[in-house]
């Protein structure tokens, strides 16, 4: 047990010096981070300014870059909870079906006489049936175009619920519609706002479901919640729309099926258009920054091979027309179509800024938000509060150090020494280890740290006062130390496997600070394992093949 193979020796020390060199770029961490941030703005923007460009150069780049993630509370950042308005999506996919619904029923209409669409609250659908007395006849048209409920819950039961009052026709999502469709909705905000968060080169944000319709968002690094609200507020839906009309009236009479929304840049101007947008932000493949035939900042586009096709045959057959870019409820463009726009390409004109044409084209690259949020919490945390954390986490982790070394060195001496560099040798490799996989540190995650360094030690007393007790019944010493790490092995494995399996528990189970405190323990039950059993051993047998003692005082 006391000789270790070559091949082993090999191993333990390029682990020991790789850990070394992936945790070494936490200890310049505002070096690294600039560089990184360099680095991230060339490989979207394609060059670097002076300042990027210098301090990319702060930092060579064939060594690791990887970095620790600071949490919202020693980095200090924003956070907000979100509630998701689910019920906006029932309007849009009521509106949508209107097409769909009338040509099945048209495809009647020699039964069923006149179809029209009638005014009715959002999220219902109200068809007035020219002959009511055949209001069977177009409830059966209508439920051929009814499918199942694609969800676990909603077994066995239909998308719409289908009914009627007098002579007209009421289509709205059945209840177990509504339930999956809350769940899509909200999967999908949590999954877009996690995409538009990422774009913008923030680190490590925390995005997670609360409750059936609530978002927790947290974003170390931002100034304030304004800001985070100014990335994630707008829903940027998309939409191009048929223009019917024009009117400076925003209370004027239209009819069913239309909308009046005012112009974003002409005061007192609104559009009369259809609802039913001829493609939508959804059906977009690409956007990004631009400028108009002008040279003025715009925003370029790129749809799907359907929505391309769909928006060539609208555009061949309204040469003349006008048809509305319409944007969060704002008409921002309305050109007049003058010729067939193939290939499904094209710029969106609005007299933006470049900021502005920038921030749009994030948005709409990172998709539309299906529902509207409000925000019912904002909290800022500034960095104040997070450098007083890491101050304190710092000054415990240097007291609770310089305790286990002089404790370590005073009961064992040389050996105690020994173990003292391997437990420096251990948060190395946490940093390290946490550094490659992207962990964040957050203020548990310290004390999960310094809870570390004081159990990292407990398999070397396991083992030092198993080779104390060998030396008593006169062992010479290479046999004592054999024996004491031999005999100590299972007391080992045992108390770090009960260890291991509790910290497990608190990393499912747990949330928030607990799975951060989990996180950094579990990495170092595993690493102090390694540092007590491999490194301290080897250190052991480096020292006892160069000065073979005759006598050993532990």
């Amino acid at each position: 047990m006391l000789q270790i193979s070559l091949w082993k020796r090999v191993l333990i020390l390029a682990v020991i010096l790789a850990g070394i060199i992936f945790a070494a770029p936490n200890a310049f961490y505002n070096r690294v981070e600039g560089h990184n941030d360099a680095l991230l703005a060339l490989k979207k923007n394609g060059a670097m300014t002076p300042e990027q460009q210098q301090a990319n150069s702060a930092w060579p780049d064939w060594l690791p870059s990887d970095l620790v993630n600071l949490g919202l509370d020693l980095r200090g950042g924003a956070q907000l909870l979100a509630q998701v308005n689910v019920a906006d999506v029932y309007k849009s996919r009521v509106d949508a079906l209107w097409p769909e619904f009338r040509k099945a029923l048209a495809d009647e209409r020699a039964t069923l006489g006149a179809i029209r669409r009638v005014q009715a609250d959002p999220g219902i659908l109200r068809i007035r049936i020219g002959n009511g007395d055949q209001m069977q006849k177009a409830i059966e048209v209508a439920q051929t175009l009814n499918t199942p409920v694609t969800s676990l819950t909603g077994v066995g039961q239909k998308t719409y619920a289908i009914t009627s009052e007098g002579d007209q026709l009421v289509i709205q999502l059945s209840d177990a519609e509504k339930a999956a469709t809350d769940d899509r909705t909200v999967q999908q905000s949590l999954e877009i706002v996690r995409r538009r968060i990422d774009a913008a080169g923030t680190r490590e944000p925390s995005i997670v479901r609360e409750g059936s319709d609530r978002i927790l968002i947290q974003v170390p690094g931002l100034k304030s919640a304004q800001e985070l609200k100014e990335l994630i507020g707008t829903t940027a839906k998309l939409t191009f729309n048929s223009v019917i009309s024009t009117t400076s009236n925003p209370n004027e009479a239209v009819g069913a099926g239309e909308e009046i929304l005012p112009s974003s840049d002409q005061k007192g101007l609104y559009y009369v258009l259809d609802t039913s947008p001829v493609v939508t932000g959804e059906d977009l493949t690409d956007a990004r920054p631009d400028t108009d035939q002008n040279g003025y900042p715009a925003v370029g586009f790129r749809f799907n091979v359907s929505a391309a096709r769909t928006f060539g045959d609208y555009t061949q057959a309204n040469i003349g027309k006008p048809f509305a870019i319409v944007l969060d409820n704002k008409v921002i463009s309305a050109p007049v179509i003058q010729s067939h726009i193939a290939g499904g390409s094209g710029i969106i004109t609005g007299r933006f800024t470049v900021k502005e044409a920038t921030d749009l084209a994030l948005l709409l690259r990172a998709g539309a938000l299906p529902a509207s949020m409000t925000f019912l919490e904002e909290r800022t945390i500034g960095p104040e509060l997070g450098a007083d954390s890491i101050k304190a986490g710092k000054l415990a982790a240097a007291v609770g150090a310089v305790l286990v070394v002089a404790f370590m060195i005073a009961s064992y001496g040389l050996f105690g020494f020994f173990a003292s560099i391997a437990l420096g040798i251990n948060i190395a490799l946490i940093f390290a280890i946490m550094s490659v996989i992207g962990g964040t540190l957050t203020l548990p995650g310290i004390a999960g740290i310094v809870l570390t360094m004081g159990t990292a030690v407990d398999a070397n007393v396991l083992v030092f006062e198993r080779i104390r007790e060998e030396l008593k019944i006169a062992k010479k010493p290479a046999r004592a130390i054999e024996l004491g790490y031999e005999r100590a092995m299972s007391a080992i494995i045992d108390a770090n496997v009960t260890t291991f399996l509790t910290a497990l528990i608190l990393f499912v189970l747990g949330a928030g600070p607990v799975r951060g405190f989990a996180v950094t323990f579990l990495i170092g039950i595993v690493t102090s394992v390694f540092t007590a059993i491999w490194v301290t051993r080897l250190f052991i047998s480096f020292w006892f093949a160069r000065k073979r003692p005759k006598e050993l005082i532990l």
